[in-house]
Formats: structure tokens, C-alpha cells, sequence
């Protein structure tokens, strides 16, 4: 609920137009905005510790720039997924100030803030370079939500000398997101040597029996490595999100716990 309808649902009270039970139970309602074809929800980042994000891929220029401008007014910072390179051509001409990831596809505004500076470490560690697209959603969306990020590319199995000469960052991460294609073995690897939940993402990068990324996802699925866990194939926002909040929550408690 913006300053302008509590404005208003105060005048009402306060004329009589509505009555005490009436306006209590407004001001508690889920805070929803109704646009069109979209109900958007403006109470997530109270109840989830996140605002709502954005999934751009099938929605209009027109739709995203109406949901952009009722979260700006807000104050909500704003991150949408899987915005095309076209649609982010539109967009920049109305919100040019708004940072467009070609490679990610991510578009997003930090109006507000999710979090007061930086709060924790996740490291995003890709097998190759052919994953670097999924890679640039997980880093967006954890730098989106106020976590370091610390990207570290290809590093996979097929040269494991690579991963050796870069634990020494990984090893300093809160949380730590894997994105392999091919057999996906790496996520196990980095599993086996840290102390912090991995995310691992299946891509759909390789060849035939690769089948679009289903062998990655069996292959992380099956990991050895107790604190490995799985998202979707190329879901790099989710594995970010998941990540995101491992991170700052953790500095969130820990700036709790000290007051």
C-alpha cells in the first residue's frame, strides 16, 4: 500500500465513510496490485525477506513497463528474468537509468534497497565457458538481492588442475552455485570441498546424449556429495535466488542476534 491510499483510507476513517473494522482490515489485507492482466504481489518482500521478481519471457513490453513503474512507486527494486534483447531495447528507452545483462538476460533497477551494502559471499562457478549465460542470471539475481558475488569460470573436470588454483575463493563463500553442462560432474568435485550448501545447476550445454541437459540433471541429481542440491535445467535464477538468501539471511541473523 503506497503513502497516497493510506492517505485516503485515513480520510475516509476519519470522515466516517468507512468504519474502524472496515479500515483495519484494508490496511492488513495482502498488499496486491491489480494491472490488467497481472496481479502483482507488493507484500512478498515483507512475508518472503525478497520482493517479487519479474519473469519476462512471455510478457509484453507494455505489461513490463506498467508492473516496473507500480514497483517503483514502491520503492521495491526490481529484477526481471529472461528479457530478450529486443524487448530490452524498448525498455531502456522508457527506464534508461535500468541495467540490461545481454549475456543473462536479466534487467533490473535497485530503487530502494533488498539489503543495507553487501551481506555475504556466493560464489558462481562455471564448468566452461558455454555456461557463462546461465551463470550471469545466478550472479545478477544474487548481486540483486545483496549478496557478493565472486564469478569464477571454467573450471571443469576435464582440466581439474583449473579448479585447484581457484579454491581458495571458492572455499570463502557462504554458498556456492555449480553450472555444468556435458556430465556435470563438477558440482560433486566442489562438493567435496567445501564447507557451505552447493546449488548445483544442470545446463543444456553438450552433445546428443547430453539430451538438451537431462544427463546433467540425472548426473547432479546422483552427486556423491552430501551438501550438494539440484534446481532446474538452466534455471539460474533459481539456483541465485537459493543462494541469495543462504548468504544474506545469514548476516541478516547474525546482525540480529547481536542487537
Amino acid at each position: 500500500m503506497n503513502r497516497n491510499e493510506v492517505e485516503e483510507l485515513t480520510a475516509a476513517l476519519m470522515s466516517g465513510r468507512i468504519s474502524q473494522a472496515e479500515f483495519v482490515a484494508k490496511v492488513t489485507a495482502p498488499a496486491m496490485a491489480e494491472l490488467g492482466d497481472v496481479t502483482l504481489d507488493l507484500d512478498r518482500g515483507r512475508r518472503c525477506g525478497f520482493p517479487e521478481v519479474v519473469f519476462g519471457q512471455s510478457k509484453s513490453v507494455e505489461t513490463l513497463a506498467r508492473i516496473f513503474r507500480r514497483l517503483l512507486e514502491e520503492q521495491q527494486p526490481v529484477l526481471a528474468t529472461r528479457i530478450d534483447a529486443d524487448k530490452a531495447t524498448e525498455l531502456l528507452q522508457q527506464f534508461p537509468s535500468w541495467r540490461y545483462n545481454a549475456a543473462g538476460r536479466t534487467f533490473r533497477i535497485d530503487a530502494g534497497s533488498v539489503s543495507a551494502g553487501t551481506l555475504g559471499l556466493v560464489a558462481v562457478v562455471t564448468a566452461g565457458t558455454s555456461d557463462a549465460a546461465v551463470a550471469e542470471e545466478v550472479r545478477e539475481t544474487a548481486d540483486w538481492m545483496g549478496a557478493e558475488t565472486d564469478l569464477i569460470v571454467d573450471v571443469g573436470v576435464a582440466g581439474p588442475q583449473r579448479l585447484l588454483a581457484k579454491l581458495d575463493r571458492i572455499t570463502k563463500a557462504d554458498a556456492v552455485v555449480v553450472v555444468a553442462g556435458m556430465e556435470a560432474a563438477l558440482a560433486s568435485v566442489v562438493g567435496g570441498h567445501v564447507a557451505c550448501p552447493v546449488i548445483a545447476v544442470p545446463t543444456s550445454v553438450g552433445y546428443g546424449a547430453s539430451l538438451g541437459g537431462i544427463a546433467a540433471l540425472l548426473g547432479m541429481l546422483n552427486s556423491c556429495a552430501a551438501n550438494v542440491c539440484v534446481v532446474n535445467i538452466d534455471a539460474g535464477f533459481k539456483a541465485g535466488y537459493i543462494a541469495g538468501m543462504i548468504a544474506v539471511q545469514k548476516y541478516r541473523s547474525q546482525s540480529k542476534s547481536s542487537i
